[in-house]
């Protein structure tokens, strides 16, 4: 806001504070507030890490010791495609049924028809219905009830 006696912008750095502690607690990438005819906006960049390299040494050449120190999770299991995944076209809150204790919208086995709503996300007090863009079957839902979500994160894989 500028201060109209000298043209100085004022900022109110406790709000800016406030405001990046809001973006590490939630995980969230940006936040916006406007009051009257000020507006802030506080971003960060998100950095992706690269993905770990894991070598895995021809069956017949691994020595015992080393392959008792392979991992053994269950987490080395293909995950399911994201080729086919809806995805959030914002960054908010998913929801995966209209209220707390409804049912949810969708659950993976079940058919949809284009235009259903697969689950709602939250931006702003603003509830935003993600409708599924074909008819298909649920194959995968990638996100909790009450996650956070990113701007282009896969939600639910309908094929």
């Amino acid at each position: 806001m500028a201060d109209k006696d000298n043209g100085v912008m004022k900022v109110d750095v406790d709000l800016v504070r406030q405001l990046a502690e809001l973006l590490d607690a939630t995980q969230l990438t940006e936040i916006e507030v406007e009051d009257g005819d000020r507006r802030i906006r506080v971003a960060r960049e998100v950095m992706h890490a690269a993905a770990p390299t894991v070598y895995h040494a021809p069956p017949a050449a691994p020595a015992p010791s080393a392959v008792a120190a392979l991992p053994t999770t269950e987490s080395a299991a293909p995950s399911p495609s994201n080729a086919n995944a809806v995805r959030s076209p914002m960054v908010g809150t998913a929801y995966l049924a209209a209220e707390p204790g409804a049912a949810p919208f969708v659950t993976v086995g079940r058919q949809v028809q284009a235009g259903d709503t697969l689950l709602i996300v939250e931006a702003m007090k603003v509830m935003n219905p993600i409708t599924a863009p074909s008819a298909g079957t649920v194959t995968a839902i990638l996100v909790d009830n009450g996650q956070p979500v990113e701007f282009d994160q896969p939600l639910v894989v309908v094929e």
